[in-house]
């Protein structure tokens, strides 16, 4: 469950000799717990101002203001596992996530959603024999933004997750993610840079800063300041997940900044919880040329938000149940004991 920030010791170390991150990050804006609901406006580009109040929220409670739970149909989560050329690893993947959080939301309310983005080694029908509860094959390769995609629009959770094929993040994770949603939290977001965050193995040197530099280089697009925009773990509540992926369009890996603009501009709620990170060596994830192509999709994004293609019709969100405040509990009577 998403947690109130502290600050801890810069540079150190967790319990077992783990490194923490260094960084704290800030939460944006939105609806969601603690937050209320605030005017924002449109700046000349297209984008959206931040309140002076950003990032001051807390959990839900007394007199917070949070989205009732979704409503009940459909399986508890759903979890989308994107994958290419996994056919060797993609079994022990869904055997892992059944162990691990089926006795978490109950084995009937699982389903576990695997999305082949063309592969050409057998991926799907691996992922079938593994019994994943729905298996989408992509006829070819268009990226993790594209496989996200249509694995998300598919799926028929109540809450809808998604994490990496190498599970780099374990999935007993996904679990404070979903709690979190079911708390009211529209979208909640794994980070790496959080304070409480710990790394069991960690990347190699070049992979790290690489990973920083693109994460900066967000910015140039978002307006809010996140602490993580590309961890692949991340949950949304089913009916927010409809809009956020309906109207997105990125196919490669900057898909994730994509999601956190969009969350920006439709003003839905957004935490960061932190994660214990095991990083795989054979991650598909390139420096060089994936920079390359989340700049280009960067400035694709920028060139898309300026043209007004993200924006909604009118009444697109009135489906979605409204944030309600509630009351805080009644505490003991003056004067009594």
């Amino acid at each position: 469950m998403a947690r109130a920030r502290r600050r801890g010791p810069v540079g150190g170390r967790g319990a077992g000799g783990r490194r923490r991150s260094r960084r704290r990050p800030r939460r944006h804006l939105g609806r969601g717990p603690g937050a209320g609901h605030r005017p924002r406006c449109a700046d000349p580009r297209g984008r959206l101002s931040v309140p002076a109040d950003a990032g001051r929220r807390g959990p839900p409670g007394a007199g917070s203001t949070s989205r009732p739970p979704p409503a009940p149909g459909g399986p508890r989560l759903s979890i989308v596992i994107p994958a290419y050329l996994e056919a060797e690893r993609i079994g022990a993947t869904i055997e892992r996530v059944r162990t691990e959080l089926a006795p978490v939301v109950g084995a009937g309310d699982l389903e576990v959603v695997v999305v082949d983005d063309g592969s050409s080694d057998g991926t799907a029908d691996a992922a079938r024999r593994a019994g994943a509860d729905q298996v989408v094959a992509q006829p070819v390769n268009r990226g993790k933004g594209a496989a996200v995609r249509a694995g998300v629009l598919a799926a028929t959770g109540r809450t809808v997750a998604f994490t990496d094929a190498d599970l780099a993040y374990g999935p007993e994770q996904v679990a404070r993610l979903l709690l979190a949603v079911e708390d009211g939290w529209d979208v909640v977001v794994g980070s790496r840079y959080h304070d409480d965050t710990t790394t069991v193995v960690r990347a190699p040197r070049l992979r790290e800063v690489g990973g920083r530099v693109i994460n900066a280089a967000t910015r140039l697009v978002l307006v809010g300041h996140h602490g993580d925009t590309q961890a692949g773990l991340k949950a949304f509540r089913s009916d927010v997940a409809q809009v956020l992926f309906g109207h997105a369009r990125v196919d490669g890996f900057a898909f994730d900044v994509e999601l956190f603009l969009l969350v920006e501009r439709y003003g839905f709620s957004l935490t960061e919880v932190p994660v214990e990170v095991e990083n795989s060596d054979r991650s598909t994830v390139r420096v060089a040329r994936d920079a390359l192509r989340l700049l280009v999709d960067l400035a694709r994004i920028d060139r898309t938000a300026r043209r007004g293609a993200y924006d909604l019709e009118p009444g697109e969100l009135d489906h979605l149940v409204a944030p309600a405040t509630v009351p805080p509990k009644p505490g003991p009577a003056a004067g009594s004991d």
